[in-house]
């Protein structure tokens, strides 16, 4: 079961930093902009975690919490102030707030918050994202290796490897093992950032500088200043926000939007993607400069099915998470399910291995996961071979010949989109983790 986070705030830039934040961790969101929608929402839906703006343009904070507690007497209420705030803010700690922030809202710092939220209401089968693991094949450890190698020096690093191979977990690595890991790492997922709102996120706005700009706001680059940014799926950024990203990394200043007063930052650049960026830059949707300067130091991320025996290794760690999620007590795989394990081609990498262990200790009633519990496509022995044909002839059954057509449109969309993944989802009429689902599904390499 998910845990569930309702965000309180009057403030759109502040909801969609954080929703896109706590997607991204994996937790059902709700949102509300005013205090009376938020408490229909705790009516009707259960909600672990409630992070609220202490002023919201219907209610006072600590009058809003005592509302919340008296509904949902379960539930975690986080307050969020301003620093001018804080006597209100401790007031509200007193009327039963399990803990305040400050703003600027600090994405590492409120998901350690919230995780220990959630561990309040562990008894109540909620659970929090367990830690990467990192096996122990030979491609893996000399990933390990490469990574505290480059970690003491201030190297821009760019990991390369494909979407859900644990790419943000050795960005962490980096930072836990550099000269600057007292200080914040903030991880940013350029392709989640709407492109209007790119700019402000990144290196902040003032009051008024755009119709919604109610008040200054710092970006990322000054809440990591003295740390580590990691900027996850980089391609994704528009060219006249890669303009401004190269101009912070070689001046290292930033100013925010709307004004003209440049801030020193000193932070250390860590990048990602799953794209071939010399094609990007070959077909102009990528500058060569930029990429110069994020790419000192390059660390090429293996996909699990390149991980021999470490695929067994993620599974068993699954399913151990799953059990727990699930209040199940599954003892393992039978020999069928490991043998599909190893041959399958798992596109969709660890997010879709911990995905399917999960569904399959959901549907087993057994002591072991048996072939019959898998997914369709991890069932088929000649999957591989015959996922990527044309539907010709009788080598394809109907289903087979309908996911072959879809992906040929997705690809077509894609081309068409010059592989802009928010512009080719509107081609599509779907969403873009709509999108993102099946390309990784039918694993389309962009």
């Amino acid at each position: 079961m998910k845990a569930s986070i309702l965000i309180i705030d009057d403030d759109p830039y502040i909801i969609t930093l954080l929703e896109n934040y706590f997607n991204r961790e994996g937790y059902q969101i709700y949102t509300s902009y005013k205090g009376k929608p938020a408490l229909k929402i705790l009516h009707n839906e259960k909600i672990d975690v409630v992070l609220c703006d202490i002023r919201l343009p219907d209610f006072e904070g600590t009058e809003l919490l005592r509302h919340i507690l008296k509904l949902s007497p379960d539930t975690v209420v986080i307050m969020m102030t301003a620093y001018a705030e804080i006597r209100t803010a401790v007031e509200s700690m007193k009327a039963g707030a399990f803990e305040y922030v400050t703003k600027p809202i600090l994405p590492d710092e409120i998901s350690d918050i919230v995780r220990r939220a959630v561990n309040k209401n562990i008894g109540k089968g909620v659970k929090p994202a367990e830690d990467f693991i990192t096996g122990s094949s030979t491609k893996m450890l000399e990933v390990i290796d490469q990574a505290k190698l480059v970690a003491p020096t201030d190297m821009s690093v760019l990991i390369q490897g494909e979407t859900g191979s644990g790419k943000e977990y050795i960005a962490r690595l980096i930072h836990k093992s550099s000269m600057r890991k007292g200080k914040n790492f903030v991880a940013i997922d350029c392709g989640a950032i709407p492109r209007e709102l790119a700019s402000s996120e990144l290196f902040g706005h003032i009051k008024g500088a755009f119709t919604g700009a109610i008040s200054d706001k710092s970006g990322y680059f000054e809440q990591a200043n003295g740390g580590t940014i990691f900027l996850d799926e980089i391609g994704n950024l528009t060219y006249e926000t890669q303009v401004k990203l190269l101009r912070a990394i070689q001046q290292k200043v930033i100013t925010r939007v709307g004004d003209s007063k440049e801030i020193k930052v000193d932070v250390r650049i860590i990048s990602a993607t799953n794209s071939d960026m010399l094609k990007a830059i070959g077909d102009g949707h990528f500058r060569e400069d930029l990429y110069h300067r994020i790419n000192e130091f390059k660390i090429e991320l293996p996909p699990l099915r390149e991980r021999g025996n470490d695929i067994m290794t993620f599974a068993h760690h699954f399913l151990a998470e799953a059990n727990q999620n699930l209040n199940k007590n599954i003892q393992g795989f039978d020999n069928s399910v490991t043998d599909a394990f190893m041959s399958y081609a798992w596109h969709g990498n660890l997010r879709e291995m911990r995905n399917v262990v999960k569904r399959s200790v959901l549907v087993t009633r057994s002591d072991y996961i048996t072939i019959n519990a898998l997914p369709q496509e991890l069932k088929c022995d000649n999957f591989k071979e015959t996922e990527h044909k044309t539907p010709t002839g009788n080598s394809l059954s109907l289903k087979d010949a309908a996911e072959v057509a879809e992906k040929g449109v997705v690809e077509k969309a894609l081309a068409e989109a010059n592989f802009n993944k928010s512009l080719a989802a509107k081609i599509l009429k779907i969403d873009r983790k709509t999108l993102y689902n099946k390309i990784e599904r039918y694993g389309i390499k962009l």
